[in-house]
């Protein structure tokens, strides 16, 4: 009895942590959008997408319209966009991006993330060269073929389609995500399909993948436990290859 109140709890504890993190990280994001380029959804397409990513992942309506409003106010908070890169575990690449109002702060808690583990945070460029920086969505609704013939009769380019059970992934350019996830949503309400979205971002995917021994698999865990639990880390990518992916 004791013991299954602990593991409830523990389980609440970590759901309650990561919904924290959550709204803090499209908190930011949206704070960021809406001072740069205004309040208006229809006329900032940076804040919409952010908007609409939030509300995929059930961020809470009072949480996104704090931070549009916030953003709004004089003098307010300055936060900056920080990416830090590195060596983990077993020769593993890290790329961990962020946000924030204190960069001191951030770099040495990131730095503790790397040195705990076993790993070093290099110079900028050290490890990004060996990644593609792209857009990236996946959506179940339509198929392979289906979202291949929408985007080349949209004339957008994608790098790169796949296809896993009923599952799409779509690469392309960085600058090409709005224009292919547009182009995906109107073939959706022309074929009179239901869409769903997975993810739809732009991200550090690395070239090659790599497969860890168990000891450096597991520091490589602790790593992305340390990382989760600095305030001012918004996505860590990396290229290590966890057994599931497989």
């Amino acid at each position: 009895m004791g013991r299954a109140h602990e593991v409830r709890k523990n389980a609440m504890e970590k759901t309650s942590k990561q919904k924290s993190k959550l709204y803090s990280k499209f908190g930011k994001e949206i704070y960021m959008a809406a001072k740069n380029g205004g309040p208006d959804l229809d006329a900032n397409l940076e804040l919409k997408r952010l908007v609409d990513r939030a509300k995929q992942n059930q961020v809470p309506a009072h949480v996104i319209e704090k931070n549009i409003e916030k953003s709004q106010t004089v003098g307010g908070e300055d936060y900056f966009p920080v990416r830090y890169e590195g060596y983990g575990p077993g020769g593993s690449t890290i790329i961990v991006e962020g946000i924030s109002d204190n960069v001191n702060r951030t770099v040495s808690e990131v730095r503790n993330c790397f040195t705990k583990t076993g790993g070093n945070m290099g110079v900028q460029g050290s490890v990004t060269y060996m990644y593609q920086y792209v857009s990236y969505i996946q959506f179940s609704g339509l198929s392979e073929d289906e979202t291949l013939e929408a985007l080349m009769m949209a004339e957008v380019d994608a790098l790169d389609i796949q296809s896993d059970e009923d599952v799409i992934t779509v690469i392309g350019e960085s600058s090409a995500l709005d224009d292919i996830k547009d182009t995906i949503t109107k073939a959706g309400k022309e074929a009179e399909k239901e869409l769903e979205f997975f993810k739809d971002d732009v991200i550090w995917m690395p070239n090659n993948y790599i497969s860890l021994d168990d000891e450096n698999l597991d520091r490589f865990k602790r790593f992305l436990e340390l990382a989760e639990d600095v305030e001012d880390v918004q996505e860590v990518y990396h290229n290590v290859k966890f057994e599931e992916e497989e």
